[in-house]
Formats: C-alpha cells, sequence, structure tokens
C-alpha cells in the first residue's frame, strides 16, 4: 500500500511527486501514456507568466505569482533552462490605454513587480520589430521562456532519485474507498493509497467524479501553434502578447529557450479530449494573429505546427484541495494557464495538505540536485575533444539539426525513467526537433532505442501504445 498515490505524470504531477519526496512517504505516480509529460505539459506556449493577467484574489493569480518567484532557484537545483526575458503586452488603440493600466494595477495587485506602461517609442526602443500599429504596451520583466519537458523532467527525475515509484501505461478505471483506504482499479491491477492526488489533466474530471458527488467538467481547449527556425528566433527577444480576451491571453511570438520562434496558440473549446489534430483554418489565424503584433513575419521559416490541449474549469480557476465528501481525495485539477508557471506553488500547496494529513517525517536522504543531460552542442572545442576521447559515442552525431551525440541519446534512454519511444528521446535531447524534423536522424534513433532497450526495431514506437514505425522488411512486404 503507498501513502500517496498521484495520477498524472506530467508538469503538475511531476513537482508534487518532488515535493512529497522530502519526507518519509511511499509515493507512487502512475500515468496512462508511456512517458513523462505525454499530456498538456508537452504542447503549450513554454512561458512562465508574471502574473498580471488573473483575477484578484484567484487560484490562479496567487500561484502564479508564487511560483514565478521559485523558478531561479528551480532551474539551479534541477538544471534545466530558464531565462527572464520579459513580456510585452500590445494595444493597438489609444483608446484602449485604459485597459493596460488597469492590467498594471491588477498585477500590481497580485504582487507582480516592475510592471511599466510603455509608449510608442518606448516600445520600440526595446522592441524595434513590433508593427507601427503598437500604440503603447505594458511590460512585464519578470516573465520568463522555460523548456517545458526539461522542466518536467527535472521535477520527475530528481522525485524517483529520492525514492518516488513512477508507473506507466497506467489507466484509472475506477476508484472505491475501502476501510479508510482508496483502492484505485487500472489496466494493470489495484493501487491502494491513503492518499489520492488527481493530477490528471484534461481528464481530472473523470478522476473526481468517479470520487466525489460535487461534480467538475473539464473542458479541452484547443490551442494550435506554429514553431519557426532558430534563423527567425532573434526577431522578438521578449514575448508579445495582444490585450487578452475572454478566451486566454490570446496569439503570442515569442522566442524558445532553444532559439526559436513560437507563434501562436488559437482557443477553441472541444468535446474531444484527444483531438490534437492541426487545421488549416487554426494555424491561418495563428499566422494572422501573429502578423498584427510583429512585423514581417517570415511565415517561410515555419518548420513545424502543433496543438495542444488546456484543462479549462467551467468556474475559470484551479480546483485544488479536499474533496469535501472524500477525504484524502485531493484535487490539482482545471489546470490551464498559467499552470506551467504555477506548478511549483501548487506542488508546495497540495505538500502542506498531505503533511496536515499524514505528519510524515522529513527525508533526511532527501537530494534536492539533478543533473540533466550533457549538451554537447553548448561545450567549446576543447570541452568536446576531451569528451570525445573519453567516449568516443560523443563523436558521432546523429542528429545534426540540432547537434546531439549517440552519446546524449544513450544518456537520455538510460538515465532514471529513460526513454522508451522515439519522443522520448526527441523531449530529452532535441534530436529531430530541428530543420528537418527527424528527416535524418530518425533511423539512427530507432536503431540506439532497439539496441539500449534489447528490442528488435519493429517494436520501438513513437510515443508508446501501438505508434509502430515499422511493420516490416521491404521484401517482406513486397509479397
Amino acid at each position: 500500500m503507498y501513502d500517496v498515490l498521484i495520477i498524472g505524470a506530467g508538469v503538475v504531477g511531476s513537482s508534487i511527486a518532488r515535493e512529497l519526496s522530502k519526507y518519509e512517504l511511499n509515493i507512487c505516480v502512475i500515468e496512462k501514456n508511456s512517458d513523462i509529460c505525454e499530456g498538456t505539459t508537452k504542447a503549450n506556449s513554454a512561458i512562465i507568466h508574471a502574473g498580471f493577467d488573473a483575477k484578484p484574489g484567484s487560484l490562479k493569480a496567487k500561484l502564479n505569482v508564487e511560483g514565478n518567484k521559485m523558478f531561479d532557484k528551480l532551474s539551479e537545483e534541477l538544471d534545466f533552462p530558464f531565462r527572464r526575458i520579459g513580456a510585452l503586452v500590445l494595444c493597438f488603440d489609444e483608446r484602449d490605454l485604459y485597459k493596460l493600466e488597469d492590467l498594471k494595477k491588477q498585477g500590481e495587485k497580485n504582487g507582480v513587480f516592475g510592471l511599466k506602461v510603455l509608449n510608442r517609442d518606448e516600445l520600440k526602443e526595446i522592441e524595434p520589430n513590433v508593427t507601427e500599429n503598437a500604440a503603447a504596451a505594458l511590460y512585464a520583466p519578470t516573465s520568463g521562456i522555460v523548456c517545458p519537458y526539461e522542466m518536467t523532467l527535472g521535477f520527475a527525475e530528481n522525485a524517483n532519485s529520492n525514492g518516488v515509484e513512477f508507473i506507466f501505461d497506467t489507466t484509472v478505471n475506477g476508484i472505491r474507498r475501502q476501510e479508510g483506504n482508496y483502492i484505485v482499479s487500472t489496466n494493470n491491477g489495484d493501487f491502494e493509497a491513503k492518499v489520492i492526488i488527481n493530477a490528471a489533466g484534461v481528464f481530472a474530471d473523470e478522476i473526481n467524479n468517479m470520487v466525489s458527488e460535487n461534480k467538475i467538467s473539464i473542458i479541452p481547449r484547443k490551442g494550435e501553434y506554429c514553431l519557426l527556425d532558430r534563423e527567425a528566433g532573434n526577431l522578438v527577444s521578449k514575448t508579445i502578447f495582444q490585450l487578452p480576451t475572454a478566451m486566454g491571453k490570446g496569439v503570442l511570438v515569442s522566442p524558445t529557450i532553444h532559439g526559436n520562434l513560437l507563434v501562436g496558440p488559437t482557443a477553441v473549446d472541444l468535446d474531444d479530449k484527444l483531438d490534437l489534430t492541426t487545421t488549416r483554418k487554426g494555424l491561418e489565424e495563428v499566422i494572422t494573429k501573429g502578423s498584427l503584433s510583429v512585423k514581417n513575419l517570415p511565415v517561410n521559416k515555419v518548420i513545424t505546427s502543433f496543438a495542444g490541449l488546456r484543462a479549462h474549469f467551467t468556474a475559470d480557476d484551479f480546483v485544488i484541495g479536499e474533496a469535501e465528501d472524500a477525504e484524502g481525495f485531493i484535487n490539482a485539477a482545471g489546470i490551464e494557464s498559467p499552470g506551467l508557471s504555477s506548478a511549483p506553488a501548487i506542488a508546495v500547496m497540495i505538500e502542506n495538505l498531505v503533511v496536515q494529513k499524514l505528519n510524515p517525517s522529513k527525508n533526511k536522504n532527501f537530494n534536492p540536485v539533478r543533473k540533466g543531460i550533457l549538451k554537447f552542442r553548448e561545450l567549446s572545442n576543447e570541452e568536446k575533444n576531451k569528451l570525445i576521447k573519453s567516449k568516443a559515442e560523443y563523436g558521432r552525431i546523429v542528429c545534426r539539426c540540432e547537434t546531439v551525440t549517440e552519446g546524449e541519446i544513450i544518456d537520455a534512454i538510460r538515465r532514471p525513467l529513460g526513454a522508451k519511444t522515439v519522443d522520448g528521446v526527441k523531449r530529452r535531447t532535441r534530436a529531430g526537433t530541428g530543420r528537418c524534423q527527424v528527416g535524418f536522424c530518425m533511423t539512427k534513433t530507432v536503431e540506439l532505442l532497439a539496441r539500449e532497450l534489447k528490442i528488435g526495431v519493429e517494436e520501438v514506437t513513437k510515443f508508446g501504445g501501438n505508434s509502430k514505425l515499422l511493420v516490416g522488411k521491404n521484401k517482406d512486404s513486397i509479397k
């Protein structure tokens, strides 16, 4: 039996696992997919928001601002990239200047520091490539960018190294109470725990509604994005927003932590929680609205497009806390934007609830430090030569676009909670994320996965399940 069972291995579930690993608790994380961050966490804007646009007094406002402050220390401890590049909210009509002032006042009420309304000249001085239609902007210097994959993997790997068990390919079918504990029925058998933490993303309502009479409803809100080549990465230096609407923060244009340019997302409410398709209409909207903010947006530099789902709760706030009619069942539901920014603070909030309930001792052996995968492309020539002499696999480039070596891919597979799929390697090393989009490196990545996992190449999948890449040999298929 477990003390704590966490459902969901996205950024929220993984950050909670890491926070609770500071205690002498028997913890397990179960995830229906084959890897860390396969749901909402894998497809978002990768922005650490300052916290000015959430309603004062809401959990979104409180936890966004608290979470934002934690990132400098976390990125150092867990070795994931994070930069405070600042953000701008553009106003295109001088008659709307009051809206920027209102956002500034709201942000200050939420506890955001350094907010300033810039006039047209001040705006153009710090961001010359915004369009001439921009009349003014709200500047938020504490906003930042991050890699959601590396961040979530940092939480999960550190939690695992501190004793948390992770079990994948495990889908929850039902939850019942038994002698004061919870029995969670899954396709991989039953799990028993004293405390359940529901961090199931767009499926969090279904998990809650298995247990509580206080039903909640999560709407999957789809957002489509375009990712541009690194050649376009310096077009802007800050994250560029437009004045927000009822559907969210709108289409943004932002540098990514790895030097690309990201444009998106759209916001369309769906019924299908598995719909990650991109559409011509959606991508055209992304480019059209992005071009309102930034002039000469180089559409010909788009290297890929993708879609993600946000877990939108009908009450428009996070649902965090113990269900009133289900003692020991704790929700972390409705975690849409600014969920990525808020995740560390959500974890602390959940930690406090669990500590009050179970009163555990501190884990005296807790180690807060996790070392990420070595990035060959970031080394000096001297360091590269030294590394290759000691480990020849670092001298073999697999992904030319991103300069990812065989050594890095092997590390990604062998490390705690290592990659088991092509997408798993991609998230951990960036092999396949460049201009050719796996055109050159796929074959070698498949070979390395097969060799390291001791399986046949035809058993290697893109993202687990039935997503096999190979069905047989050419000559066999001709027969």
